[in-house]
């Protein structure tokens, strides 16, 4: 629901993609999203993504119910990458997992914070499909428990930055803020878990006023094609996660699937910032957008 408003006659013969994520530079401002079980898509699961990552330039952020695992998918790459974790155990156990994720080399650690209770995901019923971590999963009730007191005491604890990922209102984000977290990852989830929340390109303007710069602010929410990395740059996030489409590309071709469809995105990102007489994407900005119907 949102058409661009180009602007002609500007120099445009050479642009820049380029942006930066937490103090580093990156390709294009895109992030591989945390995915759970990525050896459904490749065997090499999170250790094929992360070489796809170093070899192209762009940050991987691992999930915790990824095979094979922090330490081996660290081993696998030179890359920009980031831990997310789902918290199954109390603070000794995330303490662990921080340190581990130190010792290894990641840049960032990231909670997700929107998934308190598994949400009952009609798709998947309906396919019988059950995810391989669910199976196994245990310690769910340590997830439901967390609070601004576990961000406190991470804050208190640890020197790593902080992500929380599922941020949905502006009231969470200037918590967030208020808490020195380092970044605000806006996401619904894939729409999956709560039924009747609002799409995440919606959530993402009041979460940028309400941040008012304290922090660095990741979108995800469909994104399938460069011109929606560009609108969401131009509302203000600072990068945006791909999820489903690093799995098209994952389960089509594995480290060459993934590599070529980041050279995709790059290619139609820059045609995009062209054509709205745009060379690189700090000039972006919302007089670039325009609400629309959307259209078939």
């Amino acid at each position: 629901s949102i058409a661009f408003r180009p602007r002609v006659l500007r120099d445009v013969s050479k642009i820049n993609c380029a942006s930066t994520l937490l103090g580093k530079t990156v390709r294009i401002p895109v992030l591989l999203a945390p995915i759970g079980s990525l050896e459904s898509f490749d065997p090499g699961g999170g250790a094929t993504v992360a070489r796809a990552s170093g070899a192209f330039g762009v940050p991987h952020m691992l999930s915790s119910v990824s095979a094979p695992g922090l330490e081996a998918v660290a081993a696998a790459a030179d890359n920009f990458r980031i831990f997310q974790l789902y918290v199954r155990g109390d603070d000794a156990w995330v303490d662990d997992h921080v340190k581990r994720a130190v010792a290894n080399g990641y840049s960032a650690f990231c909670l997700t914070v929107d998934v308190a209770l598994y949400s009952r995901r009609e798709r998947d019923l309906a396919t019988r499909f059950v995810k391989p971590w669910r199976v196994r999963a245990t310690g769910l009730d340590y997830q439901a428990g967390l609070s601004w007191d576990h961000v406190k005491r991470f804050k208190d604890t640890h020197d790593i930055p902080l992500i929380l990922k599922g941020i949905a209102t502006a009231e969470d984000a200037a918590l967030a803020c208020d808490h020195g977290v380092e970044a605000i990852y806006v996401s619904n989830h894939g729409g999956r878990q709560l039924d009747h929340g609002r799409g995440a390109i919606e959530l993402l303007s009041e979460i940028i006023a309400a941040v008012e710069g304290r922090a660095t602010v990741i979108f995800d929410g469909g994104c399938l094609r460069g011109t929606d990395v560009v609108k969401a740059v131009a509302l203000g996030a600072h990068a945006v996660g791909i999820g489903r489409l690093q799995c098209f590309g994952l389960a089509a071709a594995g480290e060459a699937g993934l590599v070529r469809v980041l050279e995709l995105l790059e290619d139609e990102i820059r045609i995009c910032l062209g054509l709205l007489g745009v060379d690189r994407l700090g000039t972006l900005d919302r007089s670039y957008l325009h609400p629309a119907s959307p259209v078939t």
